[in-house]
C-alpha cells in the first residue's frame, strides 16, 4: 500500500463556513446599529397617537435637579405633582449619565408604588 503525500489542503469548507460566519456578523451588527430588530408593526383601529398631554418627561440632572416637563420641583414634591397625573400616563424618564443610581432608582421606586407601568428610560443613541 502507498502512502500519499498531503501536499494542500481543501480550502473551499474553510471559505463555506466563513462567508456563513461573516453573513451572522453583519446581521447582527445592522441590529446593534439601529439599537433595535426591525419589525413591520400591525394596525389598529382603536389605537390612538400619544399627545404632549398625554405623556410626562421627568428629568433628573447630575445636580439632582428634577424637572416635570421642564418645571422644576423639589424631591419632596414627587408624589404630590404625581397626583396631577393618571396611572396610564406615558412617562419618559431622562436622567443625567453622571447622576447616582440610588436617585434614579428612588424615582423609579416612587412611580411603581403609584401604579405607573408605562416607563420608558430616554437615552442618547451613538
Amino acid at each position: 500500500m502507498q502512502i500519499k503525500k498531503f501536499d494542500s489542503i481543501n480550502v473551499v469548507p474553510f471559505i463555506d463556513i466563513m462567508l456563513v460566519l461573516l453573513v451572522i456578523v453583519l446581521t447582527t451588527a445592522t441590529f446593534v446599529a439601529q439599537g433595535m430588530i426591525p419589525v413591520d408593526l400591525s394596525t389598529a383601529k382603536s389605537s390612538s397617537k400619544l399627545t404632549k398631554n398625554d405623556t410626562l418627561t421627568i428629568t433628573i440632572k447630575e445636580n439632582q435637579n428634577i424637572f416635570f416637563n421642564k418645571t422644576k420641583i423639589s424631591k419632596q414634591d414627587i408624589e404630590k405633582n404625581l397626583l396631577k397625573y393618571k396611572s396610564n400616563t406615558a412617562i419618559k424618564l431622562n436622567c443625567d449619565k453622571n447622576l447616582k443610581f440610588s436617585e434614579f432608582i428612588y424615582l423609579v421606586d416612587i412611580l411603581k408604588e403609584k401604579n405607573f407601568t408605562n416607563l420608558n428610560i430616554v437615552t442618547k443613541y451613538e
